[in-house]
């Protein structure tokens, strides 16, 4: 009996997760002499998502970019893993914001960071348009590779994550009352010296109350912030210290210091870190 071509070539389009080190130089951002690149594909039917991770000198804090229209960050984790070692993941996948794939036929799109939890998977698929159990299902084995990519199959000590937001949209301001993400945010302290779009959050009170003391924009996450499937809602269920550096784009000096700041008062607040560079 001859199979039905078009139900094997959707079998052939499932979820493939295999991962391999090659020495290819992105197009974004530029590497430097020395670095180390290897890359972890994940394909979601016909979109291939290229995790590609940059490493460079002595082991230190390793960082993670899960969207690929947002490029300031990395450059500026280029800049500091250059003189302090350290790995960068950055995720690639057409130099846009979403995941966005066909599958039987139907068009499938969600933010690749509400993947991290089964109701954040549903809510994201929802809000752009369709949803189906078995793109659910493959959303969450994605979710999965990028995870264990950056715990190296362990548990990590912490999450570093960078992103970047646009002039006047989301900023520290987005989590005061009366604003939209005011039921995320415990606390929110504000440098009125600052850009009110350059800001960091955290989950746990010891990095918060760090970086107030360096006087920078930070908010604190609620427990009870509403669960969005985000990277910051996965290590806050699961007790792992999270720190998220994000400034508008183009702000390369000032995310060059925050992360500066940021990897500072990490390692001050916990200093048995595993993988920790020597002070």
């Amino acid at each position: 009996m001859i199979p039905d071509l078009a139900a094997l070539k959707y079998k052939l389009l499932f979820l493939m997760l295999f991962s391999f080190s090659i020495q290819v130089y992105a197009q974004h951002p530029p590497v430097f002499e020395g670095m180390t690149i290897d890359t972890t594909y994940i394909v979601l039917n016909d979109l291939r998502v290229n995790l590609v991770r940059y490493g460079y000198g002595k082991p230190n804090i390793n960082f993670l970019a899960i969207h690929d229209d947002e490029d300031t960050g990395i450059k500026a984790a280029f800049e500091y893993i250059r003189f302090n070692g350290g790995k960068v993941i950055d995720s690639q996948y057409g130099d846009v914001r979403n995941f966005k794939f066909n599958y039987w036929e139907k068009e499938y799109q969600t933010d690749p960071n509400s993947i991290y939890t089964p109701a954040g998977i549903k809510i994201g698929l929802e809000k752009y348009g369709n949803f189906n159990d078995e793109v659910s299902k493959q959303l969450e084995r994605a979710s999965k590779v990028i995870l264990n990519l950056y715990h190296a199959h362990n548990k990590p000590d912490y999450m570093f994550t960078l992103h970047n937001n646009a002039d006047g949209g989301f900023g520290i301001s987005s989590y005061l009352k009366g604003y939209d993400l005011e039921s995320a945010a415990d606390s929110v302290y504000i440098n009125s010296e600052m850009d009110a779009d350059d800001l960091v959050l955290v989950t746990e009170l010891a990095l918060f109350n760090g970086l107030k003391a360096e006087k920078v924009n930070v908010v604190l996450q609620s427990r009870e912030a509403p669960d969005d499937g985000s990277l910051s809602i996965y290590a806050m269920h699961q007790k792992i210290p999270y720190i998220n550096v994000e400034v508008q784009h183009g702000h390369q000096e000032e995310h060059l210091r925050l992360i500066e700041i940021a990897v500072k008062v990490l390692k001050e607040t916990y200093p048995d870190l595993k993988g920790n560079a020597p002070k």
